[in-house]
């Protein structure tokens, strides 16, 4: 009797304290649970919250818990058996998910988009939570508060007034990379032209999707201009927006892809110059003018009440020989100068091989393997320059592939789906895919809205990445978990999962299928209650232009017309079946499944 007792006291403790239960006789069922013995203990070990990291930082500061909401369903059969095994540890949490990884960019030649319904109803919908302003590269020539002006000897350009152009000190010319001037061109933030959007048009579009917004504020005017003093110029009138915006803006970054040769004031007229910079940028002298930036925009922010974060412009990878000696020591000369003033970093990257003909496995590839070679790459370059590590914006990405209508392809939606995946699992703070709106250029078009350009395609019609990313983010919960497919890492495997949990309990796997073959998948849990029944969304592409169809079905429901996807797509049903034959679905070829799970 008292051996027994002792043995049930060891028992007991064993549970307590090492977490597990002290039997060698369970079993596996159908649902990937496993179970013990009809009289044993079952424990979950429970999930314990890492740490945030460094480079996502108070991109969480907003993150909010997402309670599931079961879907309206459609009761559907599923595989007998499957190929594949996806194993989700729901207690294994990789990162809570910042809300700010799901963000796009605005530019200003979309026209006074606010006013387009469906576009509106569509952003809304679609939840990117923070849309970038006002460009790319046109933020380097944007003037936030002046009006244009018919340039009296060229009837096709517009400039602004002269006023502007003599107490600011804005030139009528730039030079390029090769020392040619060339007439200056510019945007506009009071433009009242129905072609482009006015910054008025762009704060509507926030205040009615419910989005926040990201601006990239004109810093080449520190190089460019002919005032005696065009820093402390260009620096005021950085200052000026903050006012001006009241606080409608929390993430501002000072210029855009200022290390490169193709950007406003990488090369300058020194003659017109008044302050002695040289003729051209480096990353040192970059860094030295973001501070005036950042002092005169944070005094800004303190005078209207409200807090900004203040990004940097941050070389994205491993430079190659052919690459212009400022982007070759941009990072090396900006990070230590900048001496920790910064409150985040800025990079880029468009991801896929440029200026090719990418077939759909060169393009989901280059997805699963360049955000973590980036993060590894600039985390480095920070810590290895004396810096503190701090939080990274992936602020605009898409892919070069193009030739065969990548870009506009259904193969466009399962890139998005696996950048964003990986921004999350590679702890970005904030990743925003370029762009809402640009030009057709037979298919080669990064717009997630058709332009009207193609005859068969209407304006604003929305293309196959915007359903992956509106499915992808519907059925996300807010923290990532670890997932494995055939007990492999899921970025290394032939497909690739993603897997999350909601702070009410249930699970969402998210199953890509880069492959010209439909697979057959069974989910399987650990340390996680499965409930009675799961449910999922089917995306895949239709039998037009090979490997990148111009459509996109959701559950076997595609467009009206040659491109895009179903117009219902937010009432569309998921479909649905009991766990207890296991958890299983098709991945249809070049597709993906969006999976749903109770919990018990």
């Amino acid at each position: 009797m008292i051996r027994f007792t002792k043995f049930l006291m060891f028992h007991l403790l064993g549970i307590a304290i090492l977490g597990f239960p002290l039997y060698s006789c369970s079993k596996t069922t159908d649902n990937g649970v496993i179970v013990a013995p009809k009289d044993s203990v079952i424990v979950i070990t429970p999930a314990v919250e890492p740490k945030i990291a460094s480079t996502v930082g108070f991109f969480l500061d907003n993150w909010q818990a997402k309670t599931f909401t079961t879907p309206s369903y459609t009761e559907s059969s599923i595989p007998t058996s499957a190929v594949n095994t996806v194993t989700v540890d729901a207690s294994a949490i990789v990162t809570k998910i910042p809300n700010q990884i799901f963000g796009h960019n605005a530019n200003t030649w979309m026209g006074t988009f606010f006013d387009q319904a469906s576009f509106m109803t569509d952003i809304t919908n679609l939840k990117p939570n923070v849309i970038r302003w006002p460009a790319g590269s046109g933020s380097n020539g944007y003037f936030w508060n002046a009006n244009p002006v018919q340039d009296p000897n060229n009837k096709s350009r517009q400039t602004p007034p002269a006023q502007y152009m003599k107490d600011w000190g804005i030139p009528d010319k730039y030079m390029d990379k090769d020392g040619k001037l060339f007439d200056a061109w510019f945007g506009y933030g009071q433009t009242t032209d129905n072609w482009r959007a006015s910054l008025s048009n762009y704060y509507d579009m926030l205040q009615k999707s419910n989005n926040k917004g990201v601006i990239a504020i004109n810093y080449s005017f520190a190089r460019y201009g002919t005032s005696k003093n065009p820093v402390a110029t260009a620096a005021h009138l950085a200052a000026d927006w903050v006012r001006f915006d009241k606080g409608r803006t929390e993430y501002w970054e000072i210029g855009n892809e200022n290390y490169a040769d193709w950007e406003a004031g990488y090369r300058i007229d020194v003659s017109k110059n008044q302050d002695g910079q040289p003729e051209f940028l480096t990353g040192g002298l970059y860094a030295k003018h973001f501070k005036v930036f950042a002092d005169s925009m944070r005094k800004a922010a303190t005078e209207v009440g409200v807090k900004i974060k203040i990004g940097a412009v941050t070389q994205e990878a491993q430079t190659q020989s052919w690459q212009n000696n400022t982007t070759k020591t941009w990072n090396a000369t900006m990070i230590p100068e900048l001496n920790n003033k910064a409150d985040y970093y800025v990079v880029h990257n468009y991801i896929t091989p440029y200026d090719q003909n990418s077939s759909a496995s060169v393009i989901i590839n280059s997805a699963l393997t360049v955000p973590a070679q980036m993060m590894n790459f600039v985390s480095n370059e920070i810590t290895s320059n004396g810096a503190e590590l701090k939080p990274i914006a992936f602020s605009e990405w898409n892919m070069w592939a193009k030739g065969s209508k990548q870009q506009v392809s259904n193969i466009s939606g399962l890139f998005a789906v696996t950048v964003q995946g990986e921004a999350i699992k590679n702890k970005y703070g904030l990743a925003a895919r370029w762009d809402f709106l640009n030009g057709w250029d037979d298919g080669n078009d990064h717009g997630l809205f058709s332009d009207g350009g193609s005859a068969d395609d209407p304006k604003w019609n929305p293309r196959p990445s915007f359903y992956y990313m509106y499915y992808f983010q519907k059925c996300l919960g807010d923290r990532m978990v670890s997932a494995t497919i055939n007990g492999t890492s899921g970025a290394l495997a032939p497909m690739t999962t993603y897997a999350s949990t909601y702070s009410s309990g249930e699970m969402n796997v998210t199953i890509l299928n880069p492959s010209p073959n439909a697979q057959t998948i069974e989910v399987k849990t650990k340390n996680f209650n499965v409930g009675n029944r799961f449910y999922w969304y089917s995306l895949a592409g239709g039998s037009d232009n090979g490997e990148f169809s111009r459509k996109v079905l959701v559950n076997n429901f595609g467009p009206k017309g040659v491109a895009g996807g179903p117009s219902d797509y937010t009432t569309l049903k998921a479909l649905s079946a009991s766990t207890t034959n296991g958890i299983k679905v098709t991945v249809p070829a070049w597709g993906s499944v969006f999976v749903m799970i109770d919990k018990k």
